[in-house]
């Protein structure tokens, strides 16, 4: 698809990766509409981070994923929309799993019934890593079991199924990118990279949970791409994975900002930031062959690339960041 010119609705437009898919939208020279959570403050999220002339680019539209009304209009005379908007904290889930299971499925049900009243001509929906729970072989590809190890994980599985069921019944015109674990700059201390590089810089020790876990680490600008191909691709009802293709502990990975940040400080583990244990997610490693063959995507930035990116920003933005705050 040539973007030039076509309106797309980005929904979770203010999120971590959102506001990167809007940036590389406007790049091709799409009209974007953002979808933003609406707050009484009326702050923006990631997007206040852009520049001017970026924002002034962006038509806003401020409602919930909830109210299928303001889903409805939002979708309006659209020739795309990117379905990024979710509650996507974990722990968060453990918590509150209505307000996730909500937000999660009823507002991914809104969309979907958004996209079939007005005759959009592609939705590509957002799933995660997180519904394949532990692997049970590697790398993992699309036919992977779906196990709901958390109720963040459990409610995007159903928002997934959803969507292939709107696409069974209706023909609704949906693709589903499943990304794996993406980092880089603007990213919260609720995810682990951040969390690390945070505390290598500015603390005594850095404190995690599991460190024997691994996870395939993609840079947010290789993610976004993905969401853009995704919107590109001749082929409907499909999921595609969005991964680098490797593995690395999150103690690896801590050993290794370490090094790149020239801090010797010690790693502890804190019972706080461990999941429940029937719940954790010890073991993430994609296949993503099929986002090459079928849209033409593979991840680009190595991890030490992406690695020194993301710390060279948190440098320059340390305001910020609480480092000696756990963000759930």
């Amino acid at each position: 698809m040539n973007f030039k010119n076509k309106s797309v609705l980005v929904t979770g437009a203010s999120g971590f990766i959102g506001s990167h898919v809007v940036q590389a939208l406007l790049h091709e020279g799409a009209n974007v509409r953002a979808f933003v959570h609406y707050n009484s403050m009326n702050t923006k999220g990631y997007l206040d981070q852009l520049t001017k002339d970026e924002q002034n680019g962006i038509e806003m539209y401020m409602g919930d994923l909830k109210d299928p009304h303001g889903v409805m209009n939002a979708c309006k005379g659209v020739d795309t929309v990117l379905h990024l908007g979710a509650l996507i904290a974990i722990p968060y889930s453990y918590v509150n799993p209505t307000d996730v299971v909500q937000t999660n499925v009823l507002g991914t049900v809104n969309i979907a019934q958004a996209v079939r009243h007005h005759g959009i001509a592609r939705l590509v929906h957002t799933s995660t890593s997180e519904t394949y729970g532990t692997a049970q072989y590697v790398p993992m590809d699309e036919t992977h079991p779906l196990q709901g190890q958390s109720p963040y994980s459990a409610s995007k599985i159903a928002a997934d199924k959803m969507i292939e069921s709107f696409y069974c019944s209706y023909e609704l015109p949906a693709i589903t990118v499943r990304p794996f674990n993406a980092y880089g700059p603007r990213q919260s201390m609720r995810a682990v990279i951040p969390t690390i590089i945070n505390q290598a810089l500015h603390e005594d020790e850095i404190r995690l949970g599991n460190l024997k876990a691994t996870r395939d680490f993609t840079y947010v600008e290789d993610t976004a791409r993905a969401f853009l191909h995704a919107a590109s691709c001749p082929s409907v009802g499909e999921v595609i994975n969005a991964g680098s293709g490797f593995e690395i502990s999150i103690g690896e990975l801590a050993e290794k900002i370490k090094k790149m940040v020239g801090r010797d400080i010690p790693i502890t583990v804190k019972q706080d930031r461990l999941r429940p244990e029937k719940s954790e997610v010890d073991r993430l490693f994609s296949n993503s062959d099929k986002a090459q063959s079928m849209m033409g995507w593979k991840a680009q930035v190595s991890l030490d690339e992406g690695l020194s990116r993301t710390i060279e920003w948190m440098k320059q933005h340390k305001s910020l960041f609480r480092p000696d705050e756990y963000v759930v």
